[in-house]
């Protein structure tokens, strides 16, 4: 029973790392750093019996003040506190735990970057170069109905910002509405309502179609596969992701079902939508969430006084 207990929190750590190379599309190099600042980190809890499941504020509190003592950089140690918040996050997000116990800590705070995005153009490369091998004649049955998925997960993906844990988990029910809203379930079981585009409904129909007349049809998901949760697992649909980068000519190593939710939102401001339409529209909790996207906002408004101001030309 303790063999098993304490392997726990490397299972989880291991689930967190999968969920940050396939929901942001992290490098291998990022990934190895998150690894190596998580061993440190569980490692050391698990010299004082402690785990990821029950350690307090005052343990974290503990390794960093130890850090300290080895003499490590304040800029390596806030690199490490960074990945500890975001692991702990995790786990009170999946329901591994009932708290966080590094909400409340202070510690150097790097400034925030700005979130990778792509740009109109590029999108629509993407989905032309989906809807192009969706429809390439002479297709196996089982190819092209797994062309056909890929074409409704980026055009869903892109026509409402869903996060990609939300899209892969769309129950099948979602492509028989007549309705252009579809409810999605997110984050702490949150229920929003999410508008569709005429491209996007169009696609996840077809998909649909030809997915009920395969011998995949009958599941309770839209997206069903040989997984543990009967779903498209994040991993593989950030895997034929950048498969489908790579075939529309873009870089694949910039591209994660991240990445688009982030040209949903900026996208949509640069066109005028409002923050707190934006903040409803990707399940935000908090404003302060969605205002990372506010540089496309200062972009906006510095062209329109550069456009309009009537003395815009003057020296």
């Amino acid at each position: 029973m303790a063999r098993a207990r304490a392997a726990t929190p490397w299972r989880h750590a291991r689930l967190f790392l999968d969920m940050i190379a396939a929901e942001r599309g992290a490098s291998a190099n990022t990934l190895d750093a998150y690894r190596r600042d998580l061993e440190d980190y569980l490692g050391w809890l698990g010299d004082r019996s402690r785990g990821a499941h029950d350690a307090g504020a005052d343990d974290v509190r503990s390794y960093l003040a130890a850090l300290h003592q080895r003499g490590l950089k304040a800029s390596s140690a806030a690199r490490r506190l960074s990945a500890i918040r975001q692991f702990h996050r995790f786990l009170y997000v999946e329901g591994e735990r009932g708290d966080d116990p590094t909400a409340a800590l202070e510690g150097p705070r790097q400034r925030r970057g700005l979130p990778k995005t792509m740009g109109v153009a590029e999108v629509d490369r993407l989905l032309a170069a989906a809807a192009q091998a969706a429809t390439a004649p002479d297709i196996a049955p089982l190819e092209r109905l797994r062309r056909m998925r890929m074409r409704a997960l980026v055009e869903l993906l892109y026509a409402t910002g869903l996060r990609v844990s939300e899209l892969i988990a769309l129950p099948a029910a979602a492509a028989r509405t007549s309705d252009e809203m579809i409810q999605v379930r997110g984050k702490g079981g949150k229920e929003r309502l999410v508008p569709l585009n005429g491209a996007a409904r169009a696609a996840m129909r077809d998909y649909a179609a030809l997915l009920a007349a395969s011998r995949q049809g009958g599941s309770a998901w839209l997206f069903p596969a040989d997984s543990d949760s009967g779903h498209l697992t994040r991993q593989a649909f950030a895997r034929d992701l950048k498969t489908l980068a790579g075939l529309a000519g873009l870089d694949p190593d910039r591209l994660s079902p991240h990445v688009m939710r982030h040209a949903f939102a900026s996208h949509l401001l640069q066109n005028g939508a409002d923050l707190r339409v934006v903040q409803e529209l990707l399940g935000h909790a908090d404003i302060a969430t969605t205002q990372i996207y506010t540089h496309v906002l200062d972009e906006r408004l510095a062209g329109m006084v550069r456009d309009l101001h009537p003395l815009a030309d003057e020296d």
